[in-house]
C-alpha cells in the first residue's frame, strides 16, 4: 500500500514561487507514474504535471514554462516547483501515484491513478 504525504502549500502573492513536496512510502519499487493534481472550490480535479520513472514529463498547458515536476527516487520524494504563480493557480494540490498499470501515453486523468495524498493548500493573492 503506497502512502503519499504532501507539504509545501502556503499563501503567496501573485508572481511568487512555491515548491511542493510529496513523500512516498509503503512500496518496494518506485511508482511508475507520479503526478500532481489540483482542485479549486466548485471545480473538477485537474491534472497539472506528471512524471514517469524514466524522467519523461507532461504538463497541462496552463502551467507550461512556469511549473517543473521532478522526482528523487532515492529520497522517495516528488516535487513541484511553481514559479510566476497566478491567482488561478490557487487550489488544493494532490500528489498521485500509479504502480501497476501501464498506459500508452503519460496518464493525466484522476481515474488513472490508484494512490493519493491528502492534499496541500496553495493560495495566491493578487
Amino acid at each position: 500500500q503506497v502512502q503519499l504525504v504532501e507539504s509545501g502549500g502556503a499563501s503567496v502573492q501573485a508572481g511568487g514561487s512555491l515548491r511542493l513536496s510529496c513523500v512516498a512510502s509503503g512500496y518496494t519499487y518506485s511508482p511508475y507514474y507520479m503526478g500532481w493534481f489540483r482542485q479549486a472550490p466548485g471545480k473538477e480535479r485537474e491534472g497539472v504535471a506528471f512524471i514517469v520513472s524514466d524522467g519523461s514529463t507532461r504538463y497541462v498547458d496552463s502551467v507550461k514554462g512556469r511549473f517543473t515536476i521532478s522526482r528523487d527516487n532515492a529520497k522517495r520524494t516528488l516535487y513541484l516547483q511553481m514559479n510566476s504563480l497566478k491567482p488561478e493557480d490557487a487550489a488544493m494540490y494532490y500528489c498521485a501515484a500509479e504502480v501497476r498499470r501501464r498506459y500508452a501515453d503519460i496518464p493525466w486523468a484522476w481515474f488513472q491513478y490508484s494512490y493519493w495524498g491528502q492534499g496541500t493548500q496553495v493560495t495566491v493573492s493578487s
